[in-house]
């Protein structure tokens, strides 16, 4: 069976149920890797799971930590003692979220994602981690003030307990032109005036670069303009979401350093779908292009 984003993310989901420089403290609890010789250090990189699963889990720690690699994104509470095994940050968390179409801005699901996020938050914070994702799910008709305005009442009642566990909960930016169709929090701006009516530094945005490129592209200026909001980094080649090399259109060496001159301390995760057969040293290289 085709693995995609949405079947990955509600595996995980079902498998963990059984920043800103005004943000400092925020920052600080970010892991400081030290990254051997073959890396620069300017970006902490990771890894998304799912785009690897076909390499059972132990495997994929074990590697990837041989990769110099510190962290691994997209992994719930089930897999968190591998990582730790292996030295390895779960640098963006999930397992409380409903799926990528049924998110904050619908109120019917107001119920089950505050007592899933509830119960989330804490075991996020006693393992040491910071970063749970979020979606804003699908607009099914619904205009996008009034999704903005229920993700607003939904979350709000979060954030106290996420400021006192100091959990950052980010929601991703996906574009609803190819891979999610009708998907809300598709732009950027609608992503940065939700942080701005949130008004907590424990709300921020997952940039995803291979997304915004396909729904709105000028990604450095966008990177540029609203770093603010954006907590972590996703990486992918467009068109097609594959290897983020001389085959597609987007520079990422460019695209790092001006991440890099933002003073962006947090992480920028490998999101890309290999073609190469050896996925290892598919993602060596794109990490190794990142490494500016």
């Amino acid at each position: 069976m085709k693995t995609t984003r949405r079947s990955a993310l509600k595996a995980l989901a079902l498998g963990a149920a059984a920043l800103a420089t005004d943000g400092p403290a925020l920052l600080a609890r970010q892991p400081e890797p030290k990254p051997p010789a073959r890396w620069k250090g300017r970006i902490n990189h990771s890894v998304c799971r799912w785009c690897f699963n076909a390499i059972p889990m132990e495997e994929f720690c074990r590697a990837v930590a041989e990769l110099g690699i510190p962290a691994i994104d997209l992994v719930g509470p089930n897999d968190w003692h591998l990582l730790k095994k292996y030295g390895l940050y779960s640098s963006m968390c999930n397992g409380a979220e409903l799926g990528l179409t049924k998110g904050w801005n619908d109120p019917q699901y107001h119920e089950q994602l505050l007592k899933n996020y509830l119960e989330m938050i804490p075991k996020v914070a006693e393992a040491g981690y910071r970063n749970l994702i979020c979606f804003s799910g699908n607009r099914n008709g619904m205009d996008d003030e009034t999704g903005m305005q229920n993700c607003v009442s939904g979350l709000e009642q979060l954030l106290p307990l996420a400021e006192k566990h100091g959990v950052l909960l980010c929601m991703e930016l996906l574009n609803s032109k190819i891979n999610h169709p009708d998907y809300m929090c598709d732009k950027s701006p609608w992503g940065v005036e939700l942080c701005k009516r949130l008004g907590s530094e424990h709300f921020k945005l997952l940039y995803d670069i291979y997304h915004m490129q396909v729904n709105e592209g000028d990604v450095i200026r966008t990177i540029q303009d609203f770093h603010l909001y954006f907590a972590h980094y996703h990486t992918a080649g467009v068109p097609g979401r594959h290897e983020i090399d001389d085959t597609q259109e987007l520079y990422y060496p460019a695209i790092m350093r001006a991440i890099v001159e933002t003073g962006f301390t947090g992480y920028v995760a490998q999101e890309f779908i290999p073609k190469n057969p050896d996925k290892l040293a598919a993602l060596a290289a794109a990490v190794k292009i990142c490494d500016v």
